[in-house]
């Protein structure tokens, strides 16, 4: 795997990104629980991000980021988007919790387009916060073995498996072995702040429908 970035406050002082979290809700006087509905994740998870017990994971923090209405970039740093084409061991490894989830990205940006794709790599007994957004997402196991589990229907998936579905269903993912695992993970959730302003109005127009 290319450089790693490690934690994106590795050498930022505090406030953690749990505490800038809450801060922002606090300001913007939300409850836990309104945020949690809106981002289609549980108030359990969100409490456990604010007093930094959780990493999320790329998708959560960008639809906890929606909610606040803040750039998820200034939570949490990512490489610029690659050219057409990455090399193997030349991408930036990076992620919240690196020692848990990692990512390596492998889609560019340009106008128009519609698909996000990393590389996962989950460490042996990782799980990932059930959630629900806009969109679709399609994971194809690489290596090891992942049980994903979509409106509590798991499902066991081993290298060379895929599943595709929609991204409105909950969906969370475990890995269930004792090997890491690495997972193509292609979403057209805008995980990477491409094109906030118009996946923004989406995410929101889709809560509202939701309500």
């Amino acid at each position: 795997m290319g450089e790693q970035l490690g934690r994106i406050d590795a050498e930022q002082p505090e406030p953690s990104l749990g505490s800038r979290i809450r801060a922002r809700r606090k300001a913007l006087g939300l409850t836990m629980q309104q945020v949690a509905d809106s981002a289609g994740l549980t108030i359990g998870f969100i409490s456990q991000i604010e007093r930094s017990l959780a990493s999320p994971s790329l998708s959560s923090l960008t639809a906890v980021s929606r909610v606040l209405d803040i750039d998820p970039g200034t939570l949490f740093a990512q490489p610029p988007s690659p050219g057409e084409i990455t090399m193997a061991g030349e991408r930036p490894v990076y992620g919240l919790d690196p020692s848990n989830m990692s990512y390596e990205r492998i889609s560019s940006a340009f106008p128009g387009h519609t698909l996000r794709g990393v590389l996962i790599h989950e460490a042996p007994g990782h799980r990932s916060e059930p959630i629900r957004h806009e969109g679709e997402e399609l994971f194809y196991i690489l290596q090891g073995a992942l049980t994903v589990e979509i409106d509590s229907k798991r499902n066991v998936l081993k290298a060379g498996d895929s599943i595709h579905f929609a991204s409105t269903r909950v969906h969370s993912s475990w890995n269930h072995t004792d090997q890491p695992t690495t997972i193509l993970h292609v979403c057209t959730m805008d995980v990477f702040g491409d094109s906030p302003r118009a996946d923004h109005a989406d995410a929101t127009k889709t809560n509202k429908q939701r309500g």
